[in-house]
């Protein structure tokens, strides 16, 4: 994780630690809006009309907020509409980088070699995170946006009227349940993850943990009724739980120490998050090599912390059977 400060890139962890060892993500900085007449959104400048061919997405396969992007790009049919690149799965020390590898689409815009040359190119004095999704604006050569919870809401109406396929996974009918389970998977289990893995306490790394797990009790019961997480509509809900939890026992169950259980050892979640990935089209969005590579070799991603993981759960006393 690294900054632009001054138009310097550092690779340092700022604004990302609290006093008590508490991982902080910091909001994201660029907030405008695509709209299907141009007129502002709820955040940032209005002027980014829906039009065909005008927009560029720039994601990494490994992260589960770009793949938010990617699915809803793939689900509304906006792949001729919006084009894409992908960033190497494995960040080096000047953070995201189009350097040749396994799945790597270049930028075509400015052939930049690092993903901050792009902010650099929005705006030069642009001081913040640089991270994946992305959105760009290649008529005013100008970032849209870099919250992936806003890019999706922009995917799934803004570009309705020009083609995109039918299919509103925020009607408004269910936005106020969707919001409040929005709000317990971000906290608890989107970025507790974040916060379990990258504790830099024992006491922060137990709090996560505890929640982290605790919600993911709460999803299960949820799920034991209903096939989907608000009624029997499939909704961003679903997918904001999904990208999180199709790599769980890949990365976060290992390498960042939530390792009471795997997604595998909960009957509903896993009916769920395989009822998802068998729908058409979702399969291909998931890159598992890039998941496992960007968690485990990429450089200083993880700090070295002498946290003791509270799990594995392993009960012994079952009798064997022989």
């Amino acid at each position: 994780m690294g900054y632009l400060i001054e138009g310097e890139w550092h690779d340092k962890w700022r604004d990302t630690e609290a006093k008590d060892g508490s991982f902080v993500r910091p909001d994201a900085k660029i907030r405008n809006w695509v709209t299907a007449t141009g007129e502002p959104g709820p955040s940032g400048d209005g002027g980014f009309k829906a039009e065909v061919g005008r927009y560029h997405l720039y994601i990494a396969e490994s992260c589960p907020w770009a793949h938010r992007t990617v699915i809803f790009r793939r689900l509304k049919g906006l792949e001729d509409m919006i084009s894409m690149s992908v960033v190497n799965a494995i960040s080096g020390a000047n953070g995201w980088t189009f350097e040749e590898g396994h799945g790597v689409v270049p930028d075509p815009e400015f052939a930049a070699t690092y993903l901050y040359e792009i902010y650099q190119r929005s705006d030069s004095k642009y001081t913040g995170q640089v991270t994946v999704p992305t959105l760009w604006d290649k008529a005013q050569k100008k970032l849209v946006s870099n919250e992936s919870s806003e890019i999706i809401r922009m995917f799934n109406s803004a570009f309705d009227d020009i083609g995109a396929l039918e299919g509103d996974y925020y009607p408004e009918n269910l936005r106020a349940e969707i919001d409040s389970v929005n709000e317990l998977v971000y906290g608890a289990v989107n970025n507790g993850v974040y916060r379990t893995g990258f504790a830099t306490s024992q006491e922060a790394y137990d709090n996560a943990y505890r929640k982290l797990f605790d919600a993911l009790d709460q999803l299960e019961e949820r799920l034991a009724s209903r096939s989907y997480l608000v009624g029997e509509q499939l909704t961003e809900a679903d997918w904001r739980l999904f990208t999180t939890l199709v790599r769980f026992d890949y990365v976060y169950y290992g390498a960042f120490r939530c390792n009471k259980r795997r997604i595998v050892d909960y009957p509903n979640l896993w009916r769920f998050v395989r009822q998802l990935y068998q729908m058409p089209g979702i399969a291909e969005t998931i890159d598992v090599w890039s998941i496992k590579a960007h968690y485990y070799a990429s450089d200083k991603l993880l700090k070295q912390t002498r946290i003791v993981p509270l799990g594995p759960d392993i009960d012994f006393s079952d009798e064997p059977t022989i």
